[in-house]
């Protein structure tokens, strides 16, 4: 069965505070659900579904905390960095199933007031913790193989930053504000070669929520309206030893979701990608068709990423890079800001003309070992 047209987001919330000592984290989940549900015009009395992953204390127990007594469905998920994708996937699929009517969407952390946790010690524990992999180290190996393969340079990849830097300095709650050079990318220390420390995420307390619904409760309501068009996840992982690094799970998202929305990315008008590393962004440009695989250096060379000058509008809150990037983990923040963009609501220095059709994509894991990736296709309900 297609989702294609049978949800709707109508509320969108994400959390001004980037740096937040005196909350708990059920609290920025409280509030940011609270923002999400005022923004649409609705209250938790009217949520019947509630989705968060393994940023949450524990499913049941934000469940009791918000209040939420009467659920017929609920989804505790984790799939890192993509849950909040593949949350528009599987909640509009329980919307349009007639499962429940109303769903609610959250994510917040205190990762800069908070020790790191271990890593689970899943099933690849005993093979690959001894040799302290990290994501940097791993998103490092990939960019590696992808210089090697198609001559991608650390230059490349620094113009990524730089587009993201040229975007959030409209942001007045974006962490990082200044608008930086190729030069500062590269002169800034080297984390996991050749990964600078301006080529990675910010590290940011908070988090953001979003609320679906049907179509016919969203044309109550006095919002506008983001259809969801399309929305597909995916998993890559080692391929019995035989992984290639030279692409991700966006290959396997990307085209289901546009299959489903009827469209291209020659449609799209606006893009949230994913942005854990500089790296991520240029694989996924190519694995979902806005360039030639090995082409997406040269894509966002010179400023191709940039809004209002380059070929591609593309995070234009600044996005993980240099705004926000929650409990370590972006993929919310990619819903919130392809919604402001589908409204008109953008800043308006970043805003893109007639923004009718937008494309989200998140990564969860880590790119050179095992990862999921979700795609959602989102449009504006008058175009």
């Amino acid at each position: 069965m297609s989702i294609r047209n049978k949800a709707a987001i109508v509320g969108i919330y994400e959390h001004p505070l980037r740096k937040a000592p005196d909350h708990s984290t059920p609290q920025l989940h409280a509030e940011v659900a609270r923002g999400a549900l005022a923004d649409a015009g609705l209250g938790f009395a009217d949520v019947d579904g509630y989705f968060c992953a393994g940023d949450a204390p524990s499913l049941m127990g934000m469940v009791d905390y918000l209040g939420l007594g009467d659920l017929s469905v609920m989804d505790g998920s984790e799939m890192g960095g993509a849950s909040y994708i593949a949350a528009v996937d599987k909640a509009a699929q329980a919307i349009a199933l007639g499962k429940c009517r109303v769903a609610l969407v959250t994510l917040a952390g205190r990762p800069r007031q908070e020790k790191p946790q271990p890593r689970p010690n899943g099933a690849e524990g005993g093979f690959e913790l001894p040799y302290g992999g990290s994501p940097p180290n791993s998103y490092a190996m990939v960019a590696q193989r992808h210089m090697h393969e198609f001559g991608t340079t650390a230059e490349d990849l620094a113009w990524v930053k730089v587009a993201a830097s040229h975007h959030a300095q409209w942001n007045e709650n974006a962490l990082l504000r200044d608008v930086v050079t190729v030069e500062d990318v590269l002169d800034s220390p080297m984390v996991a070669d050749p990964l600078h420390r301006l080529d990675c995420c910010v590290v940011t307390d908070g988090g953001g929520a979003f609320v679906i619904t049907t179509p016919e409760i969203a044309r109550e309501l006095n919002v506008t309206p983001v259809m969801v068009r399309g929305a597909a996840h995916a998993f890559k992982g080692q391929m019995g030893g035989r992984v290639d690094l030279t692409w991700s799970a966006a290959a396997l998202s990307g085209p289901r979701a546009l299959e489903e929305a009827g469209v291209t990315v020659r449609d799209i008008k606006y893009a949230s990608i994913y942005d854990s590393f500089t790296i991520t962004v240029i694989m996924q440009l190519e694995d979902l068709g806005f360039c030639e695989k090995g082409q997406g250096g040269q894509f966002v060379r010179d400023g191709g990423l940039i809004s209002g000058q380059g070929r591609l509008p593309w995070n234009t809150d600044g996005g993980g890079l240099c705004n926000n990037h929650p409990i370590n983990r972006g993929g919310m923040t990619k819903v919130i800001e392809a919604v402001r963009q589908l409204r008109g609501a953008a800043h308006p220095k970043v805003q893109v003309p007639d923004c009718d059709l937008a494309l989200v994509t998140g990564i969860g894991g880590m790119l050179g070992l095992r990862h999921s990736a979700a795609t959602c296709i989102l449009e504006r309900a008058d175009a």
